[in-house]
């Protein structure tokens, strides 16, 4: 039995509702023992942690004794990639394997060995995603099945939505992907799916950890930051508390910039015999480069002949900010067939930037023309609360997983005053920074950017089992929304939206094996059709106009075999229609807007995690992406702006277990995206790229504290790549190599 968990890699997050296991575990199957960093007798500790008499009868085990010997258990699964989902993202603690959606996990040792940057670094593991525009590397951006988009509701933390630009931080745990339409659990949303961010939780017993971690690119680019992580027991009560924190201060890789951030998130848990009540914060400050990137030459269509390290604005373009997340979370166990849970979250973002932006080059004399913007004063925040019942119903001898409940969101967008003034040229072949200050002059029509939402919504959905091993599932959700939208000063109002909307789900479930099922679901997804900008000819986006609705059919095989490797093979056809389009009526010679466009997405994808064998352990994933635009007066027959036909990624992991006097892991592998248009006209062609990535850890002991001494390196190969593109002037570029050493103290 393993029981000194102060060693364990990755501590369990197995606090809930689920009755905690007794301290008598098993261990997980091994050829060889433990490293000696890793484990000792558990009856050591027990007779350390309780004195008694040795003939006195064994004490019932504590809570905090249990969760410690829960979390051991898990410590071999975890660093075999073993993926575990959330309850919160499908709303159920259902296995994937009894579900009808495609659900993919970037499991918490995945984020620990490869050290991601941000979301979109991420989810290169998972297949079918892209990166979309990210704001000048200030957004999450990530496109699912050809939909999404910055800013478009669908990252969520514990199941329920951010409007933070970044949502990665030291405060999460794992990552989740709901593929395809999740309108039924989500409310408004795009085709593409949902990302859930899971938060670290407090634990039942002490433990934490201190991390250092130096880095450094290329021409003496170089940063540090530090992580502090603690959690335990607060009295013997069930009560326990979390602190994380983390502090960054780097260089940009590029020729100017630097990125520094803070972030504090303290949390509360209390885990009752049937409740589990978790209350969590996390305040963030921010200053990052705002860089669009470099350009592609019209003629050519190739990146400027420049290196890569050039930037094309100057050194005071950034973007400094807070964020602040709160959230809070009670379940409560009716019964044994019944649970009730209830959510609360808020999160708000204030930002400023200085936006020095690209208005057009000439390749061939190097002059750049620039519009000095900016935006001051833009806040988003979002207040959500769901609540539902989950339990089994018995209707002539069938059982039937029952999920009923509510939401509501209220959420604003805002930009106060928007920066607008011209600036001299610049020519970016001998480029002289410094010459300008940041933009003042503001633009009262472009000013008082207002976005607001507010959605309300009731949801059933029922998993009816004829037999073991097959299961019909049906759901609907009713919502009813209002959007207003629009700019300037005075304000006008360019969308002004109220509608409702039956929302249906429905699918299958055939169970081949405990090990493998089939499954085929039909979902649907709803987005209102809005713009703050003006339309021509003064048109107000009403309830006139038809919302955007997605739909979707998918069928797939799961598999989950021997609790070690997992994955899901996956087919679908996505339609998306009632887009925007104009086109000019040539009777009155003014451009008309209409909801007649569509668009297509059709794909395969496969998805695999886990451990191979007790040494290997991989994560990998393949998809084909065939997303067109299929009716529209100037764009049908195009491929959808930032979509591969093609991703894929394989990264694995060799254990050496005990060869070594400590534990000595060994990682790497590489994400490969195909081209993909930079536009929605197709005008030109981001050219296709392979990033490696390699890793190293080794855990020993420093006198009596377990201590893991972790190197990596991104871009192994220093690719020179372009992950995606607002326009041919705005072209985002991929990180350069960069090397990172850090020291993991754990006690």
């Amino acid at each position: 039995m393993l029981a000194d968990v102060s060693s364990a890699v990755a501590p369990a997050s197995a606090q809930s509702s689920v009755p905690l296991p007794p301290v008598t575990v098993e261990q997980p199957t091994q050829k060889r023992k433990p490293a000696p960093s890793s484990a000792k007798p558990a009856q050591r500790t027990q007779a350390a942690a309780r004195p008694r008499s040795r003939n006195a009868q064994p004490a019932p085990p504590t809570a905090s004794e249990r969760a410690a010997a829960s979390a051991a258990a898990l410590n071999e699964a975890k660093l075999g990639y073993r993926a575990m989902p959330s309850s919160t993202t499908l709303r159920s603690g259902a296995s994937p394997l009894d579900t009808a959606q495609t659900v993919n996990v970037v499991p918490e040792q995945v984020l620990r060995d490869q050290l991601p940057r941000n979301l979109d670094d991420a989810l290169a593991n998972v297949s079918g995603v892209t990166q979309g525009n990210t704001l000048a590397g200030t957004q999450d951006a990530v496109m699912r099945r050809g939909f999404g988009d910055n800013r478009d509701g669908s990252i969520m933390r514990n199941g329920m939505p951010l409007v933070q630009g970044r949502s990665l931080n030291a405060a999460v745990e794992s990552v989740e992907v709901l593929k395809g339409p999740a309108s039924l659990l989500y409310g408004i949303m795009d085709p593409g799916g949902i990302v859930n961010t899971i938060s670290k939780r407090p634990e039942l017993y002490r433990h934490g950890s201190v991390t250092l971690l130096g880095s450094t690119y290329a021409n003496n680019k170089s940063g540090a930051d530090g992580t502090i992580d603690i959690t335990g027991p607060i009295g013997n009560g069930g009560l326990a508390y979390r602190f994380i924190g983390y502090g960054v201060s780097e260089d940009y890789w590029r020729n100017f910039g630097r990125h520094r951030e803070m972030l504090v998130a303290p949390s509360l848990a209390w885990y009752g015999d049937n409740t589990t009540v978790q209350l969590n914060y996390e305040h963030r400050e921010f200053i990052a480069p705002f860089d669009r990137g470099t350009a592609f030459d019209a003629v050519t269509q190739a990146p400027l002949a420049i290196p890569a390290t050039r930037r094309l604005d100057e050194p005071f373009n950034n973007m400094w900010g807070t964020s602040d997340l709160m959230q809070a979370s009670v379940e409560h166990r009716l019964n044994q067939d019944w649970k009730l849970f209830a959510a609360y979250s808020y999160n708000t973002e204030t930002f400023s930037a200085n936006q020095l932006r690209i208005t057009g080059i000439n390749s061939k004399t190097g002059v750049e023309t620039r519009s000095n913007d900016g935006t001051q004063g833009s806040l988003s925040n979002s207040s959500y609360g769901t609540s539902y019942l989950q339990g089994n119903v018995w209707l002539g001898g069938f059982r039937n997983e029952v999920l009923f409940g509510g939401d509501g969101q209220y959420r604003t967008i805002y930009r106060d005053n928007l920066i607008r003034q011209a600036t001299p040229s610049f020519n970016f072949y001998n480029p002289v920074y410094g010459l300008i200050t940041p933009g003042t002059t503001v633009s009262a029509s472009d000013s008082a950017q207002t976005d607001k939402l507010g959605q309300w919504s009731l949801f059933f959905q029922d998993t009816l089992h004829l037999t073991e091993r097959f299961a019909l599932v049906g759901g609907v959700r009713y919502m009813d929304y209002d959007q207003i939208a629009g700019r300037g000063r005075p304000f006008i109002t360019n969308t002004n939206v109220s509608a409702d909307k039956a929302l249906p789900l429905g699918g299958a479930i055939l169970k081949l094996t405990d090990q493998v099922s089939l499954y085929a679901s039909y979902t649907q997804s709803l987005k209102p059709t809005s713009t703050i900008a003006p339309l021509t000819g003064g048109v107000v986006i009403g309830s006139n106009i038809a919302p955007e609705e997605g739909t979707q059919w998918e069928t797939g095989v799961k598999f989950d075999f021997n609790k070690r490797i997992s994955g899901t093979l996956a087919l679908y056809d996505i339609e998306k229609k009632n887009v925007l389009v104009s086109q000019l009526n040539p009777a009155t010679a003014i451009v008309e807007y209409r909801t007649a466009g569509k668009v297509r997405s059709r794909g395969v994808e496969l998805d695999v995690t886990g451990r191979l064998t007790d040494s290997w352990s991989m994560i990998g994933s393949y998809g084909y992406t065939d997303a067109r635009v299929t009716e529209d007066p100037t764009l049908a027959g195009n491929a959808l702006q930032n979509v591969a036909l093609n991703t894929a990624s394989l990264y694995l992991v060799y254990d050496f277990g005990t060869t070594l006097p400590g534990r000595l892991r060994l990682g790497g592998g590489a994400r490969y995206v195909g081209d993909r248009p930079g536009d929605a006209a197709n005008s030109f062609v981001l050219p296709a790229y392979t990033v490696a990535d390699v890793f190293a850890t080794y855990e020993t002991k420093v006198q009596t504290f377990p201590v893991i001494y972790q190197f990596n390196v991104k871009n192994l190969f220093d690719t020179v790549y372009y992950p995606s593109a607002n326009n041919i002037l705005t072209v985002a570029m991929g990180d350069a190599r960069r090397f990172s050493l850090s020291a993991t103290v754990k006690f």
